[in-house]
């Protein structure tokens, strides 16, 4: 039976022991105080017997790998045992020293548990032990996947009664029961519609300072009264705390270019504001070629003014790549491939207040290798026992400013940490996932090229597949909103515009 497995020093005091059976605390450090003063130096043997209990044990660098076992355990199985505890320790710990074994002490316990139970070995190999420690849920993930889809669903709902609730107070205006101004629910009769018309127009003009998109007046009793607010007021929410500094944390699935919109300066939205959204989906292989690119554009509307609910965008298309384009089936075909012009099919329709329409999408696909906007070119080399790797980066498509941009690249695990010789920009070790990520700040046409080296013991398979993540305020597709014109009159309105350029998925296979 295994008692007790250890990591101690080479004086004896334990920095980390589990227990397998029920043993005091100070029988334990005492057993392991006594170890050193037994082993004889000059014989090569593993193990030492007290009267009571066996030792076996494996020197690593400064520390010793200890099982304590009764004296008629299977010596042959508890090698093998000690072996994979060995192999255990380098997937938690980037060096084999005091401070970072007590960092990662409950990592250890926890493998620890998954090698012996109750005394006694379990049948599990070193890949096994990872899964079951990473405890890695599908019923969390399906939990997460319908949780997310009751809050989209919750917040169409709200959405819908916000539209339910404007309906009400326009209907009560036309017939002429619009509620007086502040303090007017003294002075009106006490009728059941004339009632619901003033709580209506009460809730919208409460509102309206937090559906205006710049924050004019960050007071605390503004933010006060939205008990009543519309549905997209939960989404502003989070927008206004992203504005004023708060970093919102997004779900495992979000990329990095997501945490870089929640550090971006607040945008000063007109009363007729456009998103132009893009997102590339890209497969290289490693020896050049384009497998696969992918992506998908869109113009997003959102007008917070009546004012300007009749309104014509002109849009500017100097794409020269080949894009299909789309319009929403509401919006005029014609006057788009003619004129260039998004209208409504019909002139007297306005346009949806308050909320987000997608006006014009688009979609390339291709494997042209001269579309490919950042180029990553990895080249590991066995050298010995080790492996030299050098990775470079170029902006092919001049005119794109990425920010933000982390270059991953896999490592093989339990080799420690790599040695990094020349470098543009920063890069950060996860010897938790085994991944080292190549940071750079910017990547334009002043910086459009930079190399990595580094060497680490592995095989070339091992650092593959590369990934990139990025995210920029330039579009790819030169597809831009020049003017914004009303239907009647075709005199001009101030819009603002938003830019995002984001990565879907970006391999190197």
């Amino acid at each position: 039976v295994l008692l007790a497995a250890a990591v101690c020093t080479k004086a004896g005091k334990a920095i980390v022991s589990r227990q397998f059976v029920e043993m005091t605390r100070t029988r334990i450090e005492g057993l392991l105080a006594a170890f050193p003063k037994l082993m004889n130096t000059g014989k090569q043997h593993t193990f030492v017997e007290t009267e009571s209990v066996r030792y076996v044990y494996q020197p690593m660098e400064k520390l010793y790998m200890v099982l304590i076992t009764t004296k008629n355990s299977n010596i042959l199985e508890d090698l093998e045992t000690l072996r994979l505890f060995s192999r255990v320790i380098p997937e938690y710990c980037r060096a084999l020293e005091e401070n970072e074994i007590s960092e990662h002490c409950f990592d250890l316990i926890f493998a620890f548990d998954e090698i012996v139970a109750l005394g006694y070995r379990e049948n599990v190999n070193l890949a096994q032990i990872r899964t079951f420690t990473e405890m890695d849920s599908h019923e969390e993930k399906v939990f997460r996947a319908v949780r997310e889809t009751q809050e989209r669903e919750a917040k169409a709902e709200m959405r819908r009664k916000a539209k339910e609730l404007q309906q009400a107070r326009r209907d009560a205006e036309r017939h002429g029961k619009k509620a007086p101004g502040f303090g007017g629910f003294g002075s009106s009769a006490v009728s059941g519609g004339t009632t619901a018309a003033m709580i209506t127009e009460t809730i919208i003009e409460t509102e309206k300072p937090k559906v205006a998109p710049a924050p004019a007046r960050p007071s605390g009793p503004s933010k006060a009264l939205k008990l009543g607010a519309k549905g997209k007021e939960v989404d502003n929410f989070v927008d206004k705390l992203k504005s004023e500094g708060e970093n919102i944390m997004t779900s495992v699935g979000k990329r990095s270019a997501e945490a870089a919109k929640v550090l971006a300066p607040p945008i000063n939205m007109e009363s007729v504001h456009m998103k132009i959204e893009e997102k590339i989906s890209l497969t290289c292989g490693r020896d050049g070629g384009l497998q696969n690119m992918e992506l998908h554009g869109m113009i997003m509307l959102h007008i917070s003014d009546e004012k300007f609910a009749r309104i014509r965008l002109h849009v500017e298309n100097e794409d020269k790549r080949g894009v299909q384009l789309q319009t929403h089936p509401n919006v005029d075909k014609k006057l788009f491939t003619t004129e260039s012009q998004i209208g409504l099919k019909n002139p007297e329709k306005s346009f949806p207040i308050n909320s987000d329409v997608g006006v014009l999408k688009w979609r390339l696909q291709t494997t042209e290798e001269s579309f490919i906007p950042l180029t990553i070119n990895c080249w590991p080399s066995e050298s010995g026992n080790s492996c030299d790797v050098n990775i470079e980066y170029e902006l092919q498509e001049e005119s794109l400013e990425l920010n933000d941009v982390v270059i991953t690249i896999p490592l093989p695990s339990g080799v420690g940490a790599p040695v990094i010789g020349e470098i543009d920009g920063e890069y950060r070790h996860d010897s938790r996932r085994n991944l080292l990520e190549w940071c750079l700040p910017v990547i334009d046409a002043k910086n459009k090229s930079g190399s990595l080296e580094f060497s680490i013991p592995g095989q070339p398979n091992d650092f593959f597949p590369v990934q990139v993540s990025f995210v920029s305020k330039k579009n790819y597709c030169n597809i831009q909103v020049t003017k914004v014109t009303q239907v009647d009159g075709n005199s001009p309105v101030r819009f603002s515009t938003e830019t995002t350029f984001l990565v879907g998925k970006y391999e190197i296979l």
